[in-house]
């Protein structure tokens, strides 16, 4: 009776060591609308311009104003917000521990026992069927060990923290770029003008230079330490057409391989040598994965990381998924480059927010920094190329291109006050000056 007994436990031990432990979900709060009379479960994002965005369970984002809350959840938000606006600027990387669960201290205990009471009684009575208790003593412990071990690992795919510090150190080898992190992402900032020349085999323009781009402090570009592979992947041909969908390890955004008309842009002639050009606000990013940056970086080591939170690599032999991306023994995931089209993630394997005031194909990936438009909108130059492109001082830059066997320049530059200047001189030497300031926020 007592060897059945002692055999149930341990049957029942083994069946709780098979069963999946625990899950993932948001740690939802309970809010009150008051406008509306009801309660929503949701996770607080952030509160901006008196905007409030929560994250339901099915990762639905959703807006409202403040003054539709009860005064508690208001001061409760206007907390959140400094707090998460204090961790911002603070960089702190930490690596959890996992302990041991109350459970697996009880098995371990119970294999210790099996295996002591059954050496003992081996000395003393040499009988079979305690040597068949400490092989099961032994097995326990073996399982135990196993579970943890995958569950170290396990863990280690899932987040990205204790890879947090060579994050940095990759970001950081480009001057004017600067990380921080909190407990969700690692914060990107920089000027947004590359170390490299710009513009220069652009021959479809739209008349676009690269000037200076505030992407620091809350306004940062934002990589998730703790990536998730995503149930449904979203894919890139139909989806996130506006936006980056990564960030180059120098600290500029990487676009969409398709322009906001669904067009590859580097087939078309929109991207310069380097594969980047400028957007509307001027604001310089690239189309193409940056291989160049292995020069500095080294070969085998990230060029950039996608918003997602899993990282760019060059190219490669090994076989890749349908989404540009493979599987590594010890489960994390990468993203590699092939020289066609789609050239470099052709789906989000990882989870994203969608930001919710954006609408596929030209959605994009909450949060993204904020650009501003400093000049009006222009129109593509026909039969222009661009030839040339220079630094002329600090914060000073000459474009050069040509347009039916003539020259034209553009000389622009700005100030510590945000005055920015631009002279248009003509192939008969003829000029004409313009200045703009960017509007109040």
């Amino acid at each position: 009776m007592k060897h059945s007994i002692l055999m149930i436990l341990i049957v029942f031990s083994f069946g709780s060591i098979s069963a999946h432990e625990g899950g993932h979900g948001l740690d939802l709060k309970t809010w009150e609308l008051t406008t509306e009379n009801k309660t929503i479960n949701a996770d607080f994002i952030k509160y901006e311009n008196e905007e409030v965005w929560l994250l339901d369970g099915n990762h639905k984002v959703s807006i409202f104003q403040i003054s539709e809350f009860t005064e508690v959840d208001q001061d409760y938000i206007k907390s959140k917000s400094e707090f998460i606006q204090t961790l911002n600027n603070n960089a702190t990387v930490e690596t959890e521990q996992q302990p041991l669960s109350h459970f697996n201290i009880s098995l371990i205990a119970l294999g210790i026992f099996l295996l002591s009471f059954s050496v003992s009684k081996l000395i003393k009575q040499k009988r079979a069927i305690y040597l068949t208790h400490g092989t099961l003593g032994l097995v326990v412990l073996f399982i135990v060990s196993c579970k943890n071990t995958s569950t170290a690992k396990t863990s280690q795919t899932e987040t990205l923290s204790s890879d947090v510090g060579m994050m940095q150190t990759f970001f950081e080898k480009f001057d004017g770029v600067s990380t921080h992190t909190d407990d969700n992402y690692l914060y990107i900032s920089s000027n947004g003008l590359p170390d490299h020349d710009m513009m220069v085999g652009i021959t479809n323009w739209q008349q676009q230079v690269p000037i200076n781009q505030n992407y620091t402090g809350g306004n940062s570009w934002a990589i998730p330490t703790h990536p998730k592979m995503a149930e449904h992947p979203l894919s890139t041909k139909t989806n996130l057409l506006k936006g980056a969908i990564a960030v180059a390890v120098n600290g500029i955004p990487i676009f969409n391989p398709l322009n906001n008309r669904g067009e590859d842009a580097n087939a078309i002639g929109e991207l310069d040598n380097w594969g980047g050009h400028c957007g509307r606000a001027d604001d310089y990013h690239y189309h193409l994965p940056p291989l160049h940056l292995q020069n500095q970086v080294g070969i085998g080591n990230p060029v950039a990381y996608a918003v997602d939170g899993f990282p760019v690599y060059g190219e490669t032999t090994d076989t890749l998924d349908k989404y540009l991306g493979k599987t590594n023994p010890d489960g994390s995931y990468q993203y590699h480059t092939i020289k066609e089209y789609p050239y470099f993630i052709a789906g989000m394997r990882g989870e994203v927010i969608l930001d919710p005031k954006t609408k596929a194909p030209e959605n994009q990936v909450y949060p993204q920094p904020r650009t501003q438009e400093l000049r009006p909108a222009l129109t593509p130059l026909r039969g222009a190329e661009i030839i040339d492109f220079k630094s002329l001082g600090e914060n000073s830059y000459a474009l050069t291109y040509s347009l039916d066997s003539e020259e034209y320049i553009i000389n622009y530059n700005w100030d510590s006050d945000d005055n920015y200047s631009y002279q248009f001189i003509n192939p008969d030497g003829t000029s004409t000056v313009e200045t703009y300031k960017p509007r109040e926020k």
